[in-house]
């Protein structure tokens, strides 16, 4: 007797076999399909990717469309960053593919410093290799290690230093002001969050950043077990910047399926149907950027 999740996964593996076919692969790469070693520090697959077979040169699984963007770790592209000292970036979503935010990752080395923020832009970063040191104008400081965070209000002058390396996702914007209503700095980390309540659904939800009017955007870390999957499939005016930290699966983006592991990172602009189902043998988590708390117009 089959049941009705048992044949969800028989048709997750066709979406799947569908959706590597269309893009002119025969067999997904073996990162889909294997396991992550439970040896390996957490993260360790956002800075340690599997690239594309060096048999399929000039293939990638990065796709950009009107409404969604996936780009994958073999199309990031690293630069000195600029204002900042001995770091290498790579700009994943900006205005410029129609978002409202920036996100980038920063690979910072020996003596690295963070640069200057534009005025009334806010900052959140989220350490996913090594540690680095945040301090203020007012010498307070703060050691951030991988699964570590902080918020950055808009002006708010610190900076970021690394003596020997870390690897970080950074996001920014410009605040959306609301009259009498500020925010403030947080330091925390995702064990420190409490799991939310989901009605509906089965995922797990930690939110790092509190749910108050003053706060233009949040950071949620979800987590999925295999052969877990949302009930809703999503459209809404919030838009998002994932980065798929640990596990793999298929994320529908429009009416296209796409096998998804650690190291991806996916842009999904407002309207853009969504799903997503974790497959493999390891739980999925990601961390995900959404605009809150301002009205539309």
């Amino acid at each position: 007797m089959h049941t009705p999740s048992h044949f969800l996964l028989l048709t997750i593996f066709s979406l799947i076999k569908v959706a590597v076919s269309e893009e002119g692969i025969c067999s997904m790469p073996p990162s889909i399909i294997n396991s992550d070693s439970d040896s390996k520090p957490l993260y360790w697959k956002v800075t340690n990717p599997t690239l594309s077979p060096s048999h399929l040169q000039g293939f990638t699984r990065s796709v950009y469309k009107r409404d969604h963007a996936l780009i994958t770790p073999e199309s990031q592209v690293f630069s000195p960053l600029p204002e900042w000292a001995n770091t290498l970036g790579a700009y994943l979503i900006t205005p410029a593919i129609g978002s409202n935010f920036v996100m980038y990752l920063a690979k910072m080395q020996g003596n690295s410093k963070s640069g200057l923020l534009p005025s009334d832009v806010e900052r959140f970063i989220f350490v996913v290799q090594g540690a680095v040191t945040l301090a203020n104008v007012s010498g307070v400081s703060h050691e951030l290690i991988v699964d570590s965070y902080a918020y950055l209000p808009p002006n708010f002058q610190h900076s970021l230093k690394c003596d020997a390396s870390a690897t970080l996702v950074v996001f920014e914007r410009r605040y959306a002001s609301l009259e009498k209503y500020v925010t403030e700095q947080i330091v925390s980390s995702t064990k420190k969050q409490p799991l939310l309540e989901t009605p509906g659904e089965i995922f797990e939800l930690r939110k790092l950043l509190p749910t108050s009017l003053p706060y233009d955007f949040n950071i949620h870390i979800m987590d999925f077990q295999p052969g877990e999957f949302l009930n809703v499939k999503e459209v809404h005016y919030n838009q998002h910047g994932l980065l798929l930290l640990e596990g793999q699966g298929i994320y529908r983006l429009g009416d296209s399926w796409y096998p998804v592991e650690a190291g991806d990172v996916i842009w999904m602009a407002p309207f853009v149907p969504q799903w997503y189902a974790a497959l493999g043998k390891t739980r999925t988590r990601y961390l995900l950027y959404k605009d809150v708390n301002r009205d539309p117009l």
